[in-house]
């Protein structure tokens, strides 16, 4: 596989970095993040250079790491300090030390050979005052690019999470998609005039009935997935000037972190705009959204073994619901060859 590299992606959430060595790989890179006593991140690579021993498994000294093996010591920059034995300190010894970005509530590393060309994609949701927030990552044994196909054809809501997110309309509903080639953005929507209300929506914004529910995309490649959803009940639109007070709005954010080859962080985040301080609908959202999640995460990984089980050269069929989803193929396709 060639993974998109020169490239942000999410290593972590903030609130998971503390004055602690944190180990997690990123497409097939170790990498061990920490807290300076100023409080930045710092991200280097998770091993040391005399014997390969884990970084993350040694100990913070001050703003430097001390292998737990032999102790060399290194600085926030990746710069050998110390070497046991021996004043003089090799020139090679260093270790690879990550661009990294704290925003939206995310830890973003740059992943590749090249300098950062570019900030982060936004989440801005996650950090806003207005809206509440519910969290978490699950692990999955599948390549990344399943899960970007899963989330780009929402219609398998309507099979593979009923009784939670789906209903008949998603999967009937036809779909638009638009490519921003110039942006590298792909935006897939689908609205439903007339829908069931799922219970995920029904029980957390006591809407009793029918309602109109949309499902706008934005795909950031390789790494951000954004899901604009509003829910009103059916036949309340927005307003002209574009306000929109009768409506529930719910963002939804993927960040599709490769961990190799064949795995793939899946941090999930719901960010909402009504009842921000009921701890009884976060508590439920959190439950609801990560069942959702898991229900995901284990089709995928059922996908990920039958796909590398299929000869090579093994043909799919393709219909109108996977425009997107081919369009994300095209574009991280071209990514991964610069």
């Amino acid at each position: 596989m060639n993974f998109v590299r020169n490239q942000w992606y999410v290593a972590a959430y903030g609130c998971e970095i503390e004055r602690s060595l944190f180990g997690r790989t990123i497409l097939g890179e170790p990498i061990v993040l920490y807290r300076t006593e100023s409080g930045e991140v710092v991200a280097l690579a998770d091993r040391c250079v005399h014997r390969r021993y884990p970084l993350s498994e040694s100990r913070l000294d001050g703003d430097t790491i001390v292998c737990g093996y032999h102790g060399f010591t290194y600085d926030r920059a990746g710069s050998c300090v110390f070497v046991p034995g021996q004043k003089r300190i090799p020139r090679t010894a260093r270790v690879r030390s990550y661009p990294v970005v704290e925003q939206d509530s995310f830890v973003w590393v740059w992943i590749g050979s090249s300098s950062p060309s570019s900030a982060p994609p936004r989440a801005p949701w996650l950090a806003d005052p207005g809206y509440t927030t519910v969290c978490g990552m699950e692990p999955l044994a599948a390549r990344y690019e399943l899960l970007v196909d899963n989330l780009l054809d929402l219609s398998h809501e309507t099979y593979l999470h009923g009784g939670y997110i789906g209903t008949p309309e998603v999967a009937s509903t036809p779909i638009t998609t638009e490519v921003d080639e110039d942006r590298g953005v792909i935006y897939v929507s689908r609205h439903m005039a007339d829908a069931a209300c799922p219970p995920f929506y029904a029980k957390s914004t006591g809407i009793d009935g029918r309602i109109t529910r949309w499902q706008d995309i934005e795909y950031h490649p390789p790494c951000l997935y954004l899901l604009h959803s509003r829910i009103a009940p059916a036949g309340v639109l927005p307003r002209d000037d574009g306000a929109d007070p009768d409506g529930f709005h719910v963002e939804v954010v993927y960040a599709i972190t490769p961990e190799t080859e064949h795995s793939t962080h899946d941090f999930w985040a719901v960010a909402r705009d009504f009842a921000l301080a009921d701890q009884g609908v976060s508590d439920f959202l959190a439950e609801s959204n990560r069942t959702v999640v898991l229900q995901d995460v284990t089709a995928l990984d059922i996908l990920e073994k039958v796909t590398r089980a299929e000869p090579d050269g093994y043909q799919e069929l393709s219909v109108n619901i996977d425009t997107g989803g081919l369009a994300a193929r095209r574009i991280l396709k071209r990514m991964a060859s610069v």
